[in-house]
């Protein structure tokens, strides 16, 4: 029983984990100094590791913790920052920074409210001027939030991009804000924003369910059918209950269907049936200018068929009217144009 417990006391001797409290302080200082050097010098990966190696060492100590978050918000890791910054206050209530730390990460992935709520604590106890400035530009990204709701719901796109781009420079990290500039981009048919917006959000989160339907939305509008069905698809395995991805997932299965049909009778040469498949499809979706012009041209060629050459015309002249790079349909509104026109007799 002795030698047993002669071991222990052996084993215990050499375990690194069980320095006393002292050594451990002066180790944790020293990885904490070597952080604040690589800081510094803006090496925030080594910065970081040097930290957690002081937390690791002295897990109760707040301003580690409130350094990490601000090596983490250096390297635009504001999820991760948030964490730390909470902990530090969790551990010193009294800890300025770590509440200033907690109020701009908050701020950075588009939380205000909470944002607000951090920066305003200080204002109050400490009378901090940064966190007044901190909490006036919450409330600005909280004003343009509710710009932006109010003009999406008028359609006017470009007004809610303008109030995402200056909500985003106040909450860089904010998906929400990004989704909502790219959906109002696409709609707007700009069409390679919306998708760089979108893929910069996928290549962090590939399961983000709002980037994958706008990069369906914007393969839909570019008539690029099939393709969107699958992102809109992909959404709604990520999230079931998205109410616009199932919405244009419907619309675009009817309006490849409704398409398909009319060219299958117009080939039969059924053109009153064509005319009416198209007729249908260009009510499926408002919205879809590309895939709409293209309709609008097919049914003015089935009304040339009929011998409706004004309707057929006027067909065109929409189709052009949706996408002024339609070469097809000014051809074809021009070869009708002749056709009607009254010849001169000689």
């Amino acid at each position: 029983m002795a030698a047993a417990a002669e071991c222990d006391v052996v084993m215990a001797a050499t375990g690194p984990e069980l320095l006393d409290d002292e050594e451990a302080k002066r180790e944790a200082e020293s990885f904490k100094e070597q952080g604040n050097a690589y800081y510094a010098k803006k090496d925030y990966n080594e910065a970081y590791n040097y930290y957690t190696k002081a937390i690791d060492m002295c897990p109760k100590n707040a301003s580690y913790y409130g350094n990490r978050a601000a090596t983490l918000m250096m390297l635009g890791r504001f999820r991760e920052a948030l964490g730390d910054a909470q902990q530090s206050v969790r551990l010193d209530d009294s800890f300025v920074r770590g509440h200033l730390r907690e109020g701009k990460c908050h701020l950075s992935l588009g939380n205000a409210m909470a944002a607000c709520r951090s920066f305003q604590r200080l204002e109050l106890d400490h009378k901090n001027a940064q966190a007044q400035q901190e909490f006036k530009n919450a409330n600005a990204v909280i004003e343009y939030e509710k710009i932006a709701e109010t003009d999406f719901e008028k359609r006017d796109f470009r007004k809610v991009v303008f109030c995402m781009d200056r909500a985003l420079e106040f909450a860089p990290a904010c998906h929400r804000f990004k989704i909502l500039k790219a959906e109002c981009l696409a709609m707007l048919g700009r069409y390679p924003e919306a998708q760089s917006v979108a893929s910069d959000i996928l290549r962090m989160d590939s399961t983000n369910a709002d980037a994958l339907y706008v990069r369906g939305l914007c393969l839909y509008y570019e008539d690029c059918i099939e393709k969107a069905v699958q992102f809109f698809v992909q959404a709604l395995r990520m999230a079931p209950d998205h109410e616009k991805a199932c919405i244009a997932c419907r619309n675009a299965k009817a309006l490849k269907a409704k398409k398909e049909d009319g060219n299958k009778a117009f080939k039969e040469g059924n053109y009153k049936l064509a005319y009416e498949l198209y007729t249908e499809a260009l009510g499926i979706d408002p919205n879809n200018i590309k895939t709409n012009a293209k309709l609008y041209c097919n049914r003015g060629t089935v009304n040339s068929k009929l011998r409706k050459l004004d309707d057929a015309i006027e067909d065109c002249t929409h189709a052009v009217k949706l996408d002024d790079t339609y070469i097809k349909a000014y051809l074809r509104r021009a070869q009708w144009w002749d056709c009607s026109s009254p010849r001169l007799s000689l």
